[in-house]
């Protein structure tokens, strides 16, 4: 009896202090925390590898684990699609408390009708599948890491997956010229936060891979904040009249890479989909 008392007393302080740390990384831009300053000596460094420890890449909303991300109506439940049997545990979904705020995406009541198509053909639609660019805010979460580079005048993003990059600009030059994957990207900084508007993104890209989508009217205000050595917070707020019946806004923490393996690797994962993409095309396709 005296050990479970002492567990439950363990597991309570292990709990209180997961939430002190918590709550700490969700203190206002005003919290006392001062980052060391960048090069230009008057804003925060925000040079490094980071990456998130979260599950939004699988589903932004909250969500519990499932068999699969595509899944077909079974004699009694439904069950993981043929395409993905075989891939077992490998093709489940780990559960998620999700990083939306206030929970739920507020679709209009068409787009809510194109997120569930997209659930029920993900394998199909996905752009991650084909290994196109991951659009904002996506590329920020995905399992991969992204670098930060950030000199007196300028910055830098660039992203393992797939080898995206983008360019801050300070000097905002106007609506984009044509629309693209990755967006056009204007910062600016309101203290020691740095806020990021993004627009000129392509539709074709998706939030993650439970065919949460956007249209080419997305707007993404993105905030950077640091809130303790090594951490920084990171929120996105979404307008896009075409899908949503309101602004809303996701958060999450952002963890900078330590040690040897604080560096991005290549994941040029082209040439990874070239058979899935045009193997039909072969003279004498593979069976």
């Amino acid at each position: 009896m005296i050990r479970t008392v002492a567990a439950l007393a363990v597991v309570g302080m292990v709990l209180a202090g997961a939430g002190q740390a918590e709550a700490q990384a969700r203190r206002p831009a005003a919290a006392a925390y001062k980052a060391p300053r960048g090069p230009d000596k008057v804003h925060p460094d925000l040079n490094g590898v980071w990456q998130v420890m979260n599950t939004a890449n699988w589903d932004i909303e909250p969500h519990a684990a499932r068999a699969a991300l595509q899944m077909r109506p079974g004699p009694v439940v439904p069950v993981p699609a043929k395409e993905v049997v075989a891939l077992g545990a490998v093709g489940s979904v780990p559960a998620g408390l999700g990083v939306v705020e206030g929970g739920e995406i507020p679709y209009t009541a068409e787009a809510r009708k194109i997120r569930d198509e997209n659930r029920q053909d993900y394998l199909k639609r996905d752009p991650e599948v084909k290994c196109y660019l991951p659009g904002v805010p996506r590329a920020n979460y995905m399992h991969l890491p992204f670098q930060i580079f950030q000199s007196e005048k300028a910055m830098l993003i660039a992203y393992e997956y797939a080898g995206a990059v983008r360019n801050v600009l300070f000097n905002d030059p106007g609506p984009a010229p044509v629309d693209s994957w990755m967006g056009q990207s204007v910062g600016k900084w309101e203290g020691d936060t740095l806020v990021v508007t993004v627009t000129g993104q392509l539709d074709r890209t998706w939030f993650d891979r439970a065919g949460n989508h956007h249209s080419d009217q997305m707007k993404v205000v993105e905030r950077w904040t640091p809130v303790g050595p090594n951490l920084m917070r990171y929120e996105a707020t979404i307008t896009d009249p075409g899908t949503f019946t309101r602004p809303w806004k996701m958060s999450m923490n952002l963890y900078k890479r330590q040690g040897e393996d604080a560096r991005l690797q290549q994941f040029k994962c082209v040439e990874f989909v070239e058979e899935l993409m045009y193997g039909h095309l072969r003279k004498e396709p593979l069976k």
